[in-house]
């Protein structure tokens, strides 16, 4: 039985590719989180599943002293890297402690695997690397010029990863390129309020934010800019149900299990959605007709990002499932709804 470390995995994304590992294969899941963002609530649903098989380290990545001894204890087959801070806006503003996070702690971990002989990495990476892109749907062989510290410490984490590859002929390594992901586990149980999905204690993500009006835990929601150019003047976003998010990342531990190389890819649906839209669907799937009020810009806000995912169409077995935003957001308000009451 294969041990795979997950760092973040007390968090969305981080939880959610947990479970589908654990579900899908055979193997014995190690989770280090800090739950400085992330939730136990999350772990225990996992260990509720998977009993034996999860196992949780409350630890702090910058630790070098206590992760070294968790490489010396186990002997970790893949190392799945999450953990990072992730609010563009506040990149602007404290760009040190993304640098620190992010990329300096990416080094570190790096540089356990190799000493350790894990030779399989996969790295939450983030279409942020891409900045205004001129051209779309982005490739992933697009000029990177991210345009916040944010996407600037995961493009240097994916320029580390690129130089260890070359430098470490047995280390590989695949970066995913996230662009927006929401919704919750299909495979949660909303009226038991049992699940995995979105707990944030202040969101930002756009379908979340929508989905707590919709529920009344929030009085409104803002539109950051509405003079971008585009088709309505609000940014547009490429947005990816969290199931096939969580499952680009198997699929990513699949291909690094054959495939001696090492590769990035973008993970999205290549569709583009306005930020108007997706508050307008919002109000649909929930009936409710929230208020909506207009804000100046957000430092590092692209205006438009929509992937071009063939490449892990064509490279890997990814077949997404649920390319259909009403589905996302159906899902998303179901969860918001099964969470109703709580502070997350």
């Amino acid at each position: 039985m294969q041990n795979i470390l997950f760092t973040g995995a007390a968090g969305y994304i981080g939880s959610c590719s947990a479970y589908h590992f654990l579900k899908n294969t055979n193997c014995n899941v190690f989770i280090i989180d800090n739950l400085s963002s992330g939730f136990i609530e999350n772990i225990d649903f996992l260990k509720s599943h998977f009993k034996e098989r999860v196992h949780y380290i409350n630890a702090n990545l910058n630790d070098i002293a206590s992760i070294k001894g968790i490489f010396s204890k186990y002997k970790f087959d893949c190392v799945v890297h999450f953990a990072a801070s992730l609010i563009v806006p506040e990149s602007v503003i404290k760009p040190l402690l993304y640098y620190s996070n992010n990329a300096k702690n990416t080094i570190d971990l790096i540089a356990l695997c190799i000493e350790f002989g894990v030779n399989k990495f996969i790295f939450s990476s983030t279409a942020a690397v891409y900045g205004e892109p001129k051209v779309l749907p982005v490739r992933e062989d697009n000029i990177l010029s991210p345009i916040n510290p944010y996407g600037s410490s995961k493009m240097m984490s994916e320029i580390i990863l690129r130089d260890c590859a070359n430098a470490y002929r047995d280390f590989n390594f695949v970066a995913l390129r996230y662009f927006n992901v929401a919704g919750a586990l299909s495979d949660s149980n909303f009226e038991k309020k049992s699940g995995l999905g979105q707990r944030n204690k202040n969101a930002t993500h756009l379908i979340k934010v929508a989905c707590e009006c919709a529920v009344g835990k929030r009085e409104s929601i803002s539109i950051f800019g509405d003079d971008y150019d585009t088709k309505d003047g609000s940014c547009i976003r490429d947005y990816i149900h969290i199931d096939d998010l969580a499952l680009a990342h198997l699929s990513a531990y699949e291909f690094l299990s054959t495939n001696c190389v090492s590769e990035v890819f973008n993970v999205g649906y290549g569709n583009g959605y306005s930020v108007k839209e997706v508050i307008n669907v919002v109000k649909e799937v929930s009936g409710v007709d929230f208020k909506v009020l207009q804000d100046k810009r957000r430092d590092g806000d692209p205006a438009n990002l929509i992937s071009d995912n063939a490449k892990i169409l064509n490279l890997t077995n990814w077949k997404p499932k649920y390319n259909d935003l009403r589905y996302i957001v159906n899902s998303a308000y179901l969860w918001e709804k099964s969470l109703k009451g709580s502070d997350v």
